[in-house]
């Protein structure tokens, strides 16, 4: 079965960083983009990052110059790298992939589980 698990996640003070980790676990299949969302307590949720097969990045602007998202493909896996952190990136931050079995022509969208990142003032 086919699913992506975060990890990375945690409590941390202002200034500081964190590194989240998203794979996607199964094999035979096929990986297009990757994004990192997050979503805050009665907000929608909102785009961070994304990386495109190859290697093509965009950011949101709140995140430009603290954030970087990367992707080790061999892996099947996304970081996040966020440095930099203020109070207001405190959010759950869920993992997104589009992806198909090889065998198969159909994209599908996978979304992790999400992992909580809390920054302190």
């Amino acid at each position: 079965q086919v699913q992506l698990v975060e990890s990375g996640g945690g409590l941390v003070q202002a200034g500081g960083s964190l590194r989240l980790s998203c794979v996607m676990s199964g094999s035979g299949f096929s990986i297009d983009d990757m994004t990192w969302y997050r979503q805050a307590p009665g907000n929608e949720r909102q785009l961070v990052a994304g990386i495109t097969s190859g290697g093509s990045t965009n950011y949101a602007d709140y995140v430009k110059g603290r954030f970087t998202i990367s992707r080790d493909s061999a892996k099947n896996t996304v970081y996040l790298q966020m440095n930099s952190l203020k109070p207001e990136d405190t959010a759950v931050y869920y993992c997104y992939a589009r992806a198909r079995r090889v065998s198969s022509r159909l994209w599908l969208n996978y979304w992790g589980q999400g992992t909580q990142v809390t920054v302190s003032s």
